[in-house]
């Protein structure tokens, strides 16, 4: 008999991963979202239960029937760790996406703050203190809940700067809006050295997937195999796209918008994966090897319209970012 999967979020970025990755695996999967609208890559391959996810009636009605696996790709806060903890008698176990921006350094910065984090960073660093004011916040409070409460398997993965298909605000854009604007030099800032440890779907798919296999409790990164730099990452997009265009590295921070990359860090993140390659994960991909397939579902979804139309998530950036006028060379 085939293993019944439960996917929150399942046609969106790492939803739809998720799903394709138990499918291929011989899973039934079951998506659970506000509408009935799938992605071609699930269309007649999946169930669809249309619901909220802040009505609880609605979520427990959709898991009536108990599922070998729930995975919530869109839980944001313990309210909805509580929802889980409600109806853990309907599901054998639990991988619930949270953050790595929950991490703080030693001297208690944020990411946006300018963290100087141990490189590789590990499961084990500092988190920010739970609550109701940001994101960060948030996530750490639903990942403190699910730890108190959790008596089925529990896995909670932290991903990074998130890449695949199905995105509403890919970074990669960045580099796509300038090449398609025809510019012959792109500048990078802090000498195109800035880390900032990618997450493929893929990759966090299968994470997901051998995580669940495993008994009891763990909290993992979920990173790629390697942290490429700015500079490997724009490299990568302009391979995809068969572009002259030259990248520029100069030292120091950005120059108003010159330089600033939605990648720019002065301090390098690089997630310690370890911890879930002793749960015998292997990824599946790297960012090299993702980039040429990411790059033209972006530019084919970007045809003939606006980019904030197109990637609506992009407006939580500063629109001067993809706006900047073309670089001279």
């Amino acid at each position: 008999m085939s293993r019944r999967a439960f996917i929150l979020g399942g046609s969106g970025q790492i939803g739809r991963a998720a799903a394709l990755n138990l499918l291929d695996h011989g899973w039934e999967v079951t998506v659970g979202q506000r509408h009935g609208d799938l992605p071609d890559a699930l269309a007649g391959r999946v169930a669809v239960s249309v619901l909220d996810r802040e009505d609880d009636r609605a979520l427990g009605d959709a898991l009536a029937r108990p599922f070998d696996a729930v995975i919530d790709t869109v839980a944001y806060n313990a309210a909805h760790a509580r929802q889980w903890l409600s109806l853990q008698d309907r599901l054998g176990a639990l991988a619930v996406i949270s953050t790595g921006s929950v991490y703080i350094d030693d001297a208690g910065r944020t990411l946006p703050e300018g963290a100087r984090y141990p490189v590789p960073l590990k499961e084990s660093q500092r988190r920010a203190a739970p609550g109701d004011t940001d994101y960060s916040a948030n996530k750490v409070a639903m990942e403190d809940a699910l730890l108190a409460g959790a008596r089925v398997p529990l896995k909670i993965l932290r991903p990074f700067a998130v890449h695949g298909p199905g995105s509403r605000a890919p970074r990669e854009w960045w580099f796509l809006a300038q090449i398609l604007r025809g510019v012959d030099t792109i500048p990078l800032a802090f000498d195109g050295q800035s880390r900032f440890h990618t997450t493929a779907t893929a990759n966090l798919a299968e994470l997901a997937r051998v995580a669940l296999a495993q008994p009891g409790v763990q909290v993992l990164n979920a990173a790629d195999p390697d942290a490429p730099n700015v500079t490997q990452i724009g490299e990568a997009i302009l391979a995809a796209m068969g572009s002259t265009a030259m990248l520029a590295p100069f030292p120091g921070p950005p120059k108003g918008w010159k330089g600033r990359t939605p990648w720019s860090l002065e301090s390098p993140l690089v997630a310690d994966m370890s911890a879930a390659a002793a749960l015998g994960y292997r990824p599946v991909t790297d960012y090299a090897a993702a980039a040429p397939a990411l790059c033209a579902i972006l530019v084919e979804e970007a045809r003939g319209k606006d980019w904030l139309a197109a990637f609506p998530g992009l407006a939580a950036y500063p629109p001067q970012m993809f706006e900047a006028p073309p670089a001279k060379g």
